[in-house]
């Protein structure tokens, strides 16, 4: 018996019920969520804030705002959901309906990351409890103030036999994983996801996965050369850069490279100060092993701006890279920091190639007033989503599914994405008694021949 087995057990037990199945308490539910995290927003502000140094803005745009939004959208539409879906019924069925059914999986495991510690546990949770789950929750250890807030205001407000928090290390999320689940959702690194596959691939789970890598951001020769760089700076830098989705690193076309470098030095300034060490709402590297990993990367290439960091403080200057090569250390991994190394380009197939080489992101950024160029870059690169001169962007939208391909995560969510994931497609065929199809039976004369006719 696990260390966790007693508590899944429950839930299993309690899912059985069907209450989690009912609609109005799938509403109640989401309505509880928002008032408590309406109620709680100072006490998340100021988790956020002594976890990762979160300015009161990023707190509640990128974390409390777009988790408010993602729950009312979600009661406005699950009624709709949740309604079979009528599908057509193909002649060799007549006299049948056919329809689908969205169905709760059971129990689903959570595990969320530390860069957005809050949004990134609960917006998977809004799915869950719109499609009808009981549901547990590991969020990261390293933001501890977050994790805690989040297991007290989820205690709060829920039996644990319906959503529990559990708060812990690598070892707690192993021991989670070697229960039986109905589904799994991670976000996190490849390598972790990898173990989390693994993991549920030794009893049959289901998984979402939302990872990362390099994701890669082309400026081509016509593009609106300042929107571009107030775009990509804003989302390079949101965060200190700890943001999956960050443009990772800068295709610039040849003959914009310095004047675009130029605008996008005057803009980071805008943005962040002359001296974004001494801001006091600039968010800070989460421990002191990533900021190892990234102050490494500094000797690379040549520094064009920033540079500049502070080892007790955690924290690191919005930083350009120039004269940067594929082969540089920088470039092997997803950086996930204020770090953006800039490579050049004269031919378009050449950025193409580049990113063909190395494994499919999860998303891509494209910069060009040409229709042709973004159609070309759209179809001839496999990435999760992105956006046409903007970044970051497109995740925001519930309309949207925000997922990867490949490498960078497998499975979708956001709006009725999110419903759609932790949802099962249960196809029902209904069949009328008032006569029988007789071709089906081998005793049939001629069946053979009647049934060519139709299945041809």
């Amino acid at each position: 018996m696990g260390t966790f087995t007693t508590l899944v057990t429950k839930q299993k037990g309690f899912f059985r019920t069907g209450t989690t199945r009912d609609i109005t308490y799938r509403l109640d539910a989401l309505q509880k969520l928002r008032i408590a995290i309406k109620s709680n927003e100072q006490v998340l502000i100021d988790a956020l804030k002594e976890d990762l140094n979160k300015s009161e803005f990023d707190a509640y745009t990128s974390e409390i705002g777009l988790v408010l939004e993602e729950i009312r959208f979600a009661i406005k539409h699950l009624r709709l959901w949740v309604k079979p879906k009528r599908v057509k019924t193909p002649i060799t069925h007549i006299g049948a309906r056919s329809f689908i059914l969205s169905e709760p999986y059971g129990t689903a495991l959570i595990i969320s990351p530390w860069n957005y510690p809050f949004q990134l546990a609960i917006v998977p949770l809004i799915g869950a409890i719109s499609a009808g789950n009981c549901s547990v929750i590991k969020p990261s250890e390293l933001t501890p103030k977050t994790s805690k807030v989040l297991a007290k205001l989820i205690s709060d407000l829920f039996p644990e036999e319906y959503i529990s928090v559990v708060e812990g290390d690598a070892e707690t999320s192993q021991a989670l994983l070697n229960e039986q689940f109905d589904y799994i959702f991670f976000t996190g690194s490849v390598s972790v996801g990898k173990i989390i596959m693994e993991a549920a691939a030794k009893n049959l789970i289901p998984v979402t996965l939302e990872l990362g890598g390099k994701s890669p951001c082309i400026v081509h020769k016509d593009a609106n050369i300042k929107l571009a760089a107030k775009r990509i700076a804003w989302g390079k830098f949101t965060n200190a850069g700890q943001t999956c989705i960050a443009p990772d690193y800068l295709y610039l076309h040849k003959s914009i490279k310095n004047q675009f470098l130029q605008q996008f030095k005057e803009t980071t300034i805008d943005l962040y100060g002359k001296q974004p060490l001494t801001n006091e709402n600039f968010t800070r590297i989460v421990s002191a092993r990533h900021f190892g990993r990234l102050t490494s990367f500094l000797d690379n290439g040549e520094i064009f701006i920033g540079g500049g960091y502070n080892q007790e403080k955690l924290t690191i200057e919005p930083t350009v890279l120039t004269n940067i090569t594929w082969e540089d250390p920088i470039m092997q991994d997803e950086i996930f920091g204020p770090i953006l190394p800039v490579l050049e380009f004269e031919e378009l197939p050449d950025v193409l190639e580049g990113i063909h080489r190395h494994p499919k992101p999860l998303s891509l950024y494209i910069f060009t007033e040409n229709n042709k160029v973004q159609e070309k870059v759209l179809s001839d690169v496999s990435f999760g989503g992105g956006c046409v001169n903007d970044t970051v962007y497109h995740f925001a939208s519930p309309y949207l599914p925000f997922g990867g391909v490949g490498s960078s995560g497998i499975g979708a969510y956001h709006g009725k994405g999110n419903f759609d994931s932790f949802s099962h497609q249960k196809s029902i065929l209904k069949q009328t008694t008032l006569f029988d199809i007789p071709y089906r039976y081998p005793n049939v004369k001629n069946g053979l021949q009647k049934i060519k006719f139709f299945m041809k």
